[in-house]
């Protein structure tokens, strides 16, 4: 079946340079108001134009690059407005996730829980944001994984890289420790088997992201 491998494999390739550019916006790699040129790109990644191009208009969808045809794509400036819609729909998807899985989460899982909301802390306090990331990925993945539905993985996984820029702003501040208390009362709720208030309380985690970050 060699057509399908090399569709799969493209598709692989495709996906694999889109997350290396995600990231690389998220992380600052690549700054707001940069040129992103498809050729140089290409070179860096070691891959041909094509998944390159293909990957700038996602990344031009969720908000993360600037296309302007016949012109150039630059890598976008923070938006409030975008990360507020982002923001209402990670929100929204988790609190349905915490609905699905808060009655089948087992010791086992609070435990991975409370561990990651430790190792959350422990990193706000450190101004290390790239394991404050992952430790809050780590906590809001556990009933994600319990959910197991591949639906809202699926819309998350377009939308949260938004929020990762606003979050850095937020958690270089003393704001960021503020979400420690709202992660415990989360698995708080968990713990007793309320669906419904951790399900609020989980809209509300992601609220703390407020309007303008850098007032947090």
């Amino acid at each position: 079946m060699p057509a399908s491998e090399s569709l799969i494999e493209r598709s692989l390739l495709r996906d694999d340079v889109f997350r290396r550019l995600r990231d690389a916006i998220v992380d600052g790699s690549l700054e707001p108001g940069e040129q992103l040129r498809d050729q140089e790109l290409a070179q860096r990644l070691g891959v041909s134009r094509t998944p390159v191009r293909e990957a700038l208009l996602r990344l031009a969808d969720v908000g993360l690059v600037v296309a302007r045809p016949g012109r150039s794509t630059v890598v976008s400036d923070l938006d409030l407005e975008t990360v507020r819609e982002a923001r209402d729909v990670v929100a929204g998807l988790h609190s349905v996730a915490v609905r699905q899985a808060c009655e089948r989460l087992s010791a086992a899982d609070l435990d991975e829980m409370r561990a990651a909301n430790e190792r959350f802390a422990a990193a706000i306090r450190a101004g290390d944001l790239d394991a404050a990331h992952r430790a809050d990925q780590d906590l809001h993945g556990v009933p994600l994984r319990v959910a197991g539905n591949r639906a809202l993985v699926a819309v998350l996984e377009q939308y949260t890289p938004v929020l990762r820029r606003a979050e850095n702003l937020r958690y270089a501040t003393a704001a960021g420790l503020r979400s420690v208390d709202v992660h415990a009362a989360l698995i708080d709720r968990c713990a007793a088997g309320d669906a419904l208030q951790a399900a609020v309380v989980t809209y509300d985690t992601w609220h703390t992201l407020t309007d303008d970050p850098r007032e947090a």
